[in-house]
């Protein structure tokens, strides 16, 4: 039993996960289905965590750039979310990032392309209706 040990508590004594399990607890009392959670079922929700962003980060070490670097960064993490068919779940949680400049620069260009797709729509039933 002695390798399921992740840490110790305050007091020294082993703990099979991680994880705040009142944090967990939280999370899981904000969905309105849950009523009541078993503490057997809280600590396996726990556990399943840790797992999940463990395999998480070395996956995305092993395919990102981190080997060259020795650093698990933010981009290797959205890169993962992006381009793995098992990770894309994550990809609105994981965005690529850009910089304010270019964002407010696309977000023009989407304007100025509505504007157009309106103009021109506005121009085409005008000549529908005096045929």
């Amino acid at each position: 039993m002695a390798d399921a040990v992740a840490g110790r508590d305050k007091c020294g004594e082993p703990r099979l996960v991680s994880l705040p399990l009142s944090r967990i607890r939280v999370i899981m009392k904000s969905s309105p289905e849950v009523s009541s959670i078993n503490q057997e079922a809280l600590v396996l929700t726990a556990k399943a965590t840790e797992l999940f962003v463990q395999y998480l980060a070395t996956y995305s070490y092993r395919h990102g750039s981190g080997k060259e670097r020795k650093a698990l960064t933010y981009s290797d993490l959205s890169n993962t979310a992006e381009e793995s068919e098992t990770f894309q779940f994550l990809a609105d949680i994981l965005p690529k990032k850009i910089l304010a400049s270019k964002y407010l620069k696309m977000l023009k260009e989407k304007r100025d392309e509505d504007e157009e797709e309106n103009d021109s729509d506005d121009g085409s039933d005008g000549d529908e209706a005096e045929s």
